[in-house]
């Protein structure tokens, strides 16, 4: 019993690891994309919703949507302070 406790502790660790170097191979990018359409495939054509909609989870968790929403506030003031920034002091604009 404890060989086949072992083997699958073992078996699951060498898994994740070879996993986590395939993907980042370019047959391993290739072969996640071809999964990732297999799957958008099968959900338009079978009507699969594989994912609940957002907001319908959400409603379920108000406060981590009210910080999700501040958060994604942030990030677009963030993002539109470095956008204003960079074009008005670009590299572009010194000549």
């Amino acid at each position: 019993m404890w060989f086949w406790l072992v083997s699958a502790i073992a078996g699951s660790i060498i898994g994740s690891a070879t996993d986590s170097w395939f993907r980042d191979t370019k047959l391993g990018v290739w072969f996640y994309a071809k999964i990732d359409s297999l799957y958008t495939w099968a959900s338009k054509r079978y009507g699969f919703k594989l994912l609940t909609d957002e907001r319908k989870r959400m409603a379920k968790f108000p406060e981590l949507a009210k910080r999700l929403d501040s958060l994604e506030a942030r990030i677009r003031l963030l993002e539109e302070q470095k956008n204003d920034r960079n074009s008005t002091n670009g590299y572009q604009d010194s000549f």
